[in-house]
């Protein structure tokens, strides 16, 4: 709507004739203020990670080109936020003939009841203002959505009050679309629509006619259509028809964070954390660890590629991994605390119920296979921090790691749970032989929190690479020797396929 039209001023058609008021369609709105933010330099979808380069380049084109869309992606790829941001690039308010159903624009009325409204008070007729937020209906598509849900239905009632003929459009009951007149609509998963709820949306999108029990009635409906459909669907549950997809204009393919930066970004964005959670100190290594899982996953011969990771596991995992630590905290009644390796834990159930297992996978079992990514992550990133354990191993330099390890090959071992409080956690630390200073050397500037956060760390790391064995306890972790725990009963260890010490 153009700035310079007061909307408080405007109460009739005549008002709005007299204020110069030109109807336009919803896809050259939505491309007139697309126009506008590009030449503005204004940055539109915010909140939308990782799609600079990609996706939003091809949606503004899309728009540009006023073009119905396709969203292509597995799940947890934001195609359903995007589509409501478009909200966003329409104008802050339009108007409407009052009482309308379908929100007829006064000069240009599609309908019969705005039609007689207008032919009765002509000048006079009432005019009311729709905002933005308004002007967006959105639909999951479902195997049980009907003709009569999308479209509408004869209402036998008012055939009958109305004393009317079923070929009166006065006695049809409007379904979601109509109702989406001058909106964006949106029909996510496409394709678990049955195929001929599918064919109906053919008129729709090309020639605007409706179909109802027989009755052809014109109807030039002025709608943005936005599909979002998961590739997996197309050989699983349903596909999209040929015919419809042919008409969907432009097909945009979404996909996953490409790197953990901008992975993290997404989760601290996403995060629902409370007041008193946001003052527990969380390093940037756990935080990136929790990115790291979620990028194993994606590439885990142990889940279902086709069904993809969705970036809601990392989003569930970072508050269940903040959770656990203020949950020691408050058990131990301390008042602050920090996040520690052995917190790891607390994000197995945010694991487990966002991956899809492959049969090898389920033969593993869900834990397991969290745990196994979980250590794998940690694998990942040590070498970021510290020397690779397997080379220092092999090389003729002084080997870091041979007073850690001689300790525990001495027989000693270390239980890390979650009942310590940081006294007790310390103390445990600070009692495995040359751990405080492998990582003062390599990180000699760190706080007491991120010192000790380190040293856990190595210890995971060491398991990873094989160095040490170790073991998931209820409430934690415990490490031993490796030679040892291979001869000691009821040993929680297991190997991967790289025979990898990851434990379980």
């Amino acid at each position: 709507m153009d700035n310079n039209i007061k909307i408080h001023e405007i109460k009739t058609l005549g008002d709005l004739k007299a204020s110069g008021y030109q109807p336009l369609s919803v896809k050259d709105e939505l491309r007139r203020n697309l126009i506008r933010q590009l030449k503005d330099k204004k940055e539109g979808f915010e909140g939308i990670l990782g799609y600079d380069e990609t996706v939003i380049p091809e949606l503004q084109t899309a728009i540009l080109s006023r073009h119905n869309i396709l969203l292509l992606g597995l799940r947890g790829q934001a195609k359903t936020r995007i589509a409501r941001l478009m909200v966003n690039l329409l104008d802050e308010y339009i108007p409407y003939i009052s009482g309308s159903e379908i929100f007829d624009d006064p000069l240009n009325p599609i309908s019969w009841a705005a039609r007689h409204e207008i032919h009765i008070h002509g000048d006079n007729t009432p005019v009311s203002w729709l905002h933005r937020s308004e002007r967006y209906t959105e639909k999951l598509a479902t195997p049980d959505v009907t003709v009569a849900d999308l479209i509408g239905d004869v209402d036998p009632i008012k055939a009958a009050s109305l004393k009317l003929t079923y070929n009166d459009e006065r006695v049809i009951h409007f379904g979601l679309i109509p109702r989406a007149h001058r909106s964006i609509f949106v029909i996510n998963e496409l394709p678990d629509l049955q195929a001929r709820i599918q064919v109906a949306l053919f008129n729709m999108l090309q020639e605007k006619d409706i179909q109802i029990r027989g009755f052809k009635l014109r109807l030039p409906l002025d709608v943005q259509f936005v599909f979002t459909a998961n590739p997996e669907d197309y050989t699983n549950r349903g596909s999209i028809v040929t015919p419809l997809k042919d008409r969907i204009e432009s097909q945009i393919l979404t996909h996953y964070p490409r790197t953990v930066a901008v992975s993290r970004k997404i989760t601290f964005q996403e995060a629902r954390l409370t007041p008193e959670q946001k003052l527990i100190e969380v390093d940037g290594l756990v935080k990136d660890l929790v990115e790291q899982v979620a990028f194993e996953a994606r590439k885990s011969e142990f889940i279902d590629q086709k069904s993809g990771v969705s970036a809601r596991l990392t989003i569930s995992a970072y508050e269940n991994l903040v959770s656990t630590a203020e949950r020691r905290m408050l058990v131990c009644g301390e008042e602050s605390t920090f996040v520690r390796m052995s917190d790891l834990a607390g994000i197995i159930p945010a694991i487990t119920g966002k991956i899809e297992l492959v049969y090898e996978g389920e033969l593993e079992g869900p834990a397991k296979v969290a745990n196994i990514l979980i250590g794998k992550a940690i694998k990942s990133l040590f070498i970021l921090f510290f020397p690779d354990p397997e080379k220092a191993k092999k090389s003729k330099i002084a080997n870091p790691y041979t007073k850690i390890t001689d300790w525990f090959t001495e027989g000693n071992t270390l239980d890390i749970s979650d009942s310590l409080n940081l006294q007790q956690y310390r103390k445990v630390l600070m009692g495995v032989n040359g751990l405080y200073d492998l990582v003062k050397k390599f990180h000699a500037k760190l706080s007491e929190n991120q010192t000790l956060l380190l040293m856990e760390f190595v210890l995971h790391g060491l398991a990873e690479h094989s160095q040490l064995s170790k073991n998931y306890l209820n409430s934690g972790f415990g490490f031993s020797d490796m030679f040892e725990s291979l001869f000691s009963p009821g040993t929680a260890d297991y190997e991967d396929d790289d025979n990898e010490d990851t434990g379980y």
